[in-house]
């Protein structure tokens, strides 16, 4: 019963309820569909229902992409969906490795330490015994490393597994214990206190193994208190109550817990797992004591509810009883048949069960006089009967070196016991040293301090030198950024207004009546309009010049889009347009975001200086709660190359040359905004405005 610990760990950290699968349709953002499909499957886990795990987790998956959290707990449901359906261990390894992977980029604990101890128990059972091994330090890297009581209480809940599993009792012990430990100092919640009872049954589990019974029953009384609200866990110390007094041939005990695990409503299949198990015990008992006919009827039992259960452990362990009860009762060929089927699976989850199935089976083979097969499960009983000898005596040579240790610390003890007594009576005599150096330290100390002070004050001048210093390059740089912004934004309107003036002077005769009227117009609006912005640019300079810094308050985008629409009134041959949809409001430094948007579209209008059908479009929409602006042109694009000057403040390039993006890149950065760039040749650019 091996699978039982780690069945009983998982499933009372579950509350159970209902819930129908959710119609996502209805749900606007991806979030909110994970979020419905999270709590769905939780309920499919919660009710044993794995099929429809399986599905609805592969759902999530599909949905999840790149939110890494929801990615690690659909595969990690999936892993659990695969484990406890038909033990389909390697399609749960590939789930529980990407749970583990997702969970560790993201830091989600609770995943990473549930990952990590399904693995545990995966690689065991697939017998992938380095990668065990490869697990396990990296479970004692966490453990160096973490300080959550949840992530100890649990990892070196697997830790003691592991070396369970390797039939290290001392150090499953040892592991267990400190698991409990900090599983005291968690919640005093019902889930968490059964945890506690669960680790003293383990505990007591491995006591059965080593046969050493009196001790599991005092591990079993500790337990009692934690587990006695659970009909769950009660069921199976009660299992393991019966194992200890079936060893001890106490009738009066076996029968008092055999009736008590009737009388425990338990979930689903658990109901008849437990049922099985007692029913074996029932049946190893009478086989141990001859009453062949009466462990008969109790095998029978255990094989029909085992098989109720559907659990190919419990399966295999209730045809081992049958075929040890069958072969007793010398119906060898139905015992031969029937310890075939559960040798199939013996040595995946039990040695010793595999090693006694061979015993019987060649002994079976042997009454009816087919002597090469007897041989044959013999040579299989024998070979594996030796390693288990061999790992006892490893076990035993471990135990006994551990306490030689013990007994060679304790002299060592001893020894430094007198060699301290020899060291205070030193320690007496270098105090009067001590007593002289230091008036002598003191001494020095006063002077080092007069030296120290001088230091700091010759350090407070030279900081206050380095800040007038900075103030002045700050200053400079201030003036120089206002100097970019006067020249950038400025330059394109005046540009328009002299070649509308030089259009007019030089070649009157290109121009009717109607078109100078128009011309005439869009001068006058031109220039009312390089007014205004001319004010506006300098006002705020002036309310800049000494602290360079944004002034946040709400501002609508139809109003940044106003401004720009009339600051490039003047431009011919270009179609610009303003979208806005959702009316979005910022809170930003309005100033700052129109000298973007301004420089922004100057530079789109300088792209589109030869286009004859020039395209310019500006818009402004909001995407899981995150606003953006962006700006096409329909241009000739440009090599990403050439916008290095937004990402890479080493780079420094001038109005002319550079489209002024180190002033975008600055400006963008004091409000907090992000840019993004995407040109391709002969398509078009697009700048996109991320505000965080």
């Amino acid at each position: 019963m091996k699978k039982a610990g780690f069945l009983i760990l998982f499933f009372i950290t579950i509350s159970v309820f209902g819930q129908q699968e959710p119609n996502l349709a209805k749900y606007k953002t991806t979030i909110q569909k994970l979020d419905a499909l999270l709590t769905y499957t939780k309920s499919l886990l919660e009710k044993e229902e794995y099929s429809r795990l399986i599905i609805a987790s592969q759902k999530g998956i599909a949905l999840s992409k790149n939110h890494y959290k929801y990615l690690s707990t659909f595969y990690l449901r999936q892993g659990i969906a695969y484990e406890f359906s038909n033990n389909q261990y390697k399609k749960a390894l590939v789930n529980y490795e990407n749970s583990w992977k997702y969970a560790h980029k993201v830091r989600h604990i609770e995943n990473q330490t549930s990952s990590l101890m399904r693995l545990n128990y995966i690689y065991y059972s697939l017998n992938e015994i380095q990668k065990g091994k490869e697990l396990i330090e990296t479970i004692k890297k966490v453990l160096d490393t973490t300080k959550s009581n949840y992530v100890q209480a649990v990892l070196y809940g697997s830790l003691g597994e592991y070396y369970l599993n390797t039939s290290e009792y001392e150090n499953f012990i040892g592991y267990q214990l400190k698991a409990i430990n900090y599983k005291k100092r968690l919640d005093k919640s019902e889930a968490n206190t059964e945890n506690i009872g669960v680790s003293y049954l383990q505990i007591a589990t491995s006591y059965i193994k080593m046969k050493q019974f009196n001790k599991a029953l005092e591990y079993l009384r500790e337990a009692n208190p934690y587990i006695k609200t659970s009909p769950y866990i009660s069921a199976f110390s009660g299992n393991y109550h019966m194992q200890c007094f079936v060893a001890q041939k106490k009738p009066d005990s076996i029968h008092k817990y055999y009736n008590l695990i009737y009388t425990y409503p338990t979930v689903k299949d658990s109901l008849f797992l437990n049922l099985s198990f007692a029913n074996q015990n029932m049946a190893k008992y009478y086989a141990d004591i001859g009453k062949i006919h009466t462990a008969y009827g109790y095998a029978k039992k255990a094989i029909s509810f085992g098989q109720k259960s559907t659990d190919e452990e419990i399966i295999m362990e209730a045809n081992a009883i049958m075929g040890r009860v069958l072969y007793e009762k010398r119906d060898y060929k139905n015992a031969i048949e029937i310890l075939k089927k559960a040798s199939i699976n013996a040595l995946t989850y039990d040695k010793e069960n595999f090693v006694n199935i061979n015993k019987n089976l060649s002994q079976s083979y042997a009454a009816l006089g087919q002597w090469k097969e007897a041989f044959h499960y013999n040579e299989i009983y024998s070979r594996y009967n030796d390693e288990m000898m061999q790992e006892s005596a490893k076990q035993s040579i471990a135990n006994a070196e551990a306490r030689y240790q013990n007994k060679t610390k304790q002299q060592k003890i001893k020894n430094l016991s007198a060699e301290n007594t020899i060291k205070n009576i030193q320690i007496n005599d270098a105090r009067k040293q001590r007593f002289y150096l230091i008036s002598g330290l003191v001494l020095v100390f006063i002077i080092g301090l007069l030296l120290f002070r001088q230091n700091q004050n010759r350090k407070k001048t030279n900081k206050k030198l380095q800040l007038l210093n900075q103030e002045l390059d700050e200053a400079n740089k201030i003036k120089a950024r206002f100097f970019g912004i006067l020249n950038h934004d400025l330059r394109s309107p005046i540009s328009n207004l002299i070649h509308f003036l030089h259009l007019q002077k030089e070649n009157p005769e290109l121009i009717d009546e109607e078109t100078a009227l128009r011309m005439q117009t869009k001068i006058i609006s031109g220039a009312e309009n390089l007014l205004s912005s001319m004010e506006d640019i300098l006002l705020w300079s002036k309310g800049q010049m000494e602290n360079f810094k944004p002034h946040y308050k709400n501002i609508p985008v139809e109003v940044i889009f106003e401004d720009t629409k009339k600051h490039f009134s003047a431009v011919e041959n270009i179609d610009i347009s303003f979208e806005n949809p959702e009316n979005i409001i910022l809170n930003t430094d309005e100033n700052y975001l129109k000298t973007i948007i301004r420089n922004l579209t100057g530079n789109a209008v300088k792209a589109l200086d030869k286009n004859k059908n020039g395209k310019i479009i500006w818009k402004a929409w909001q995407e899981n709660n995150q606003i953006y602006m962006s700006i096409t042109d329909n241009g000739p694009g440009e090599n990403l190359e050439k916008f290095k000057a937004l990402y890479d403040d080493s780079q420094v390039i001038g109005i002319k040359s550079g489209l002024g993006l180190h002033l975008i890149r600055d400006l963008a950065t004091a409000i907090n905004c992000k840019i993004e760039v995407s040109s391709k040749p002969d398509l078009g650019t697009t700048f996109t405005i991320l505000f965080q």
